[in-house]
């Protein structure tokens, strides 16, 4: 366990178990490392990966000339890496380290060649920077820096015929800023409405339209079941796709989403250099009582999983965007801000 002001940071997925503002930890989880490993189906705080959301039919279609089979866990697809992606995995670390001028924490951990079906082994690694700062005002603000660093790392000779890889990395955690049991009353304002319409399956179909019912950066609120929201959206649809470098933390970090609770007085942002997020309300939590923490169902959180976009590695206009060739470096960074009125 990493701990800093105001955040813990777990071995366990390289999991975000605290994120605190003005006392109030914003963030679902669990008290223990045993009740992730035993409840954490909804991916509470989870790194994700090798590649986040879903891959159609289970399979990829094409890397290194050939197809791969993947192990189906929603459906007839592929989620979050697998049954047992990066979130469910140890992670070596923390390593204490000067990042861009400020104290950071190192994970890392190499993911195998072949591991949940993914070709050619890959290293990849987390620096997590925390502090307090001023905003304008003078509020104090908590802020929390994701960056995400990935390369192909196997050997070539023990890798015949393995040059390429995929990767989409980000986190999974829910945010609750009503230090009640449910998000209903949240004021949230979308940076953009574009989002990919899918199937029922809940693979993009191929458009990107304006998503029905919210307006970019106009707020709406929470209520206790609508608007029910779980989709991708984009953040500048007018560059194309294939522009879109692997390696993004080189990109200005762009607000993406902002949130408010009127009877918390809490305030909290999500910044990334990624060119899309999902934003997903929390339909499907269910978890039971855990070790004196009360059940979390419908509702009970909010996720801003800042990503590639969905399927883009069955999607050969997308596929640029997570394709990883030797020498190749993925990269990302999400940005975290919560203060108090």
């Amino acid at each position: 366990m990493a701990s800093a002001p105001n955040f813990t940071i777990l071995p366990l997925g390289a999991i975000i178990q605290r994120f605190a503002v003005g006392g109030l930890n914003i963030v679902q989880g669990f008290p223990s490392v045993a009740d992730y490993q035993s409840h954490n189906s909804p991916y509470f705080g989870e790194t994700i990966g090798r590649v986040s959301n879903r891959i159609s039919g289970a399979k990829i279609n094409n890397l290194n000339g050939r197809s791969y089979p993947l192990t189906a866990n929603n459906g007839p697809n592929t989620l979050h890496g697998g049954p047992k992606g990066w979130g469910k995995r140890v992670w070596e670390g923390p390593v204490k380290e000067t990042r861009n001028g400020k104290e950071a924490l190192l994970f890392k951990r190499v993911s195998d060649d072949g591991e949940e079906g993914f070709p050619g082994a890959v290293e990849a690694k987390i620096w997590y920077t925390g502090g307090v700062e001023k905003n304008a005002v003078g509020k104090e603000v908590s802020v929390l820096e994701t960056e995400y660093e990935v390369k192909m790392c196997g050997d070539p000779a023990k890798e015949s015929g393995i040059e390429e890889t995929a990767v989409g990395v980000t986190n999974h955690s829910y945010f609750n800023l009503s230090g009640g049991p449910t998000i209903e009353g949240t004021e949230i304002t979308l940076s953009t409405n574009q989002h990919l319409p899918v199937d029922e399956g809940a693979i993009p179909e191929g458009s990107i339209e304006p998503f029905p019912g919210i307006t970019a950066n106009k707020s709406f609120t929470l209520g206790p079941q609508e608007p029910s929201v779980d989709h991708c959206f984009i953040v500048d649809p007018s560059k194309a796709p294939s522009s879109i470098p692997l390696d993004t933390r080189s990109e200005p970090l762009k607000l993406l989403v902002t949130a408010k609770h009127a009877v918390s007085k809490v305030h909290f942002e999500v910044h990334s250099t990624e060119p899309a997020f999902q934003f997903y309300t929390g339909s499907f939590i269910d978890v039971p009582e855990v070790n004196g923490v009360s059940a979390r169902g419908p509702r009970a959180g909010f996720c801003v999983e800042p990503q590639r976009y969905v399927n883009s590695l069955n999607t050969e206009e997308w596929k640029s965007m997570v394709r990883v060739k030797r020498g190749d470096v993925w990269g990302a960074r999400i940005l975290y801000r919560g203060w108090l009125d």
